[in-house]
């Protein structure tokens, strides 16, 4: 009798730990669809010297005491454009103005 309640106790423990390990992975699916930006504002270039795409501020990268060339090379590091969300995705937008 004592041997059939542990089987039982230990098939709710099982099931309790495969739901739980559901719930977990499911979670971290949304997390991993989930947008990078609703505005221009969530934008920034990806690179501290010379940028030639953007990301989510998010995963901005630290540019404290980095300290880059004069050179002009892209429209981000030349003024000729910024970055901005489009689709729920960081891009690079060109100024035309």
């Amino acid at each position: 009798m004592r041997s059939k309640k542990r089987k039982n106790y230990l098939l709710v423990i099982g099931l309790i730990a495969i739901f739980i390990s559901l719930i977990y992975l499911v979670g971290n699916g949304e997390r991993k669809d989930s947008k990078e930006c609703r505005t221009d504002s969530d934008c920034v270039p990806a690179g501290c010297c010379h940028p030639t795409s953007c990301v989510s501020k998010e995963q901005a990268p630290n540019c404290t005491g980095i300290y880059c060339t004069q050179v002009c090379s892209g429209p981000l590091d030349c003024g000729l454009g910024h970055c901005g969300c489009i689709s729920n995705k960081c891009e690079v937008l060109i100024d035309l103005e």
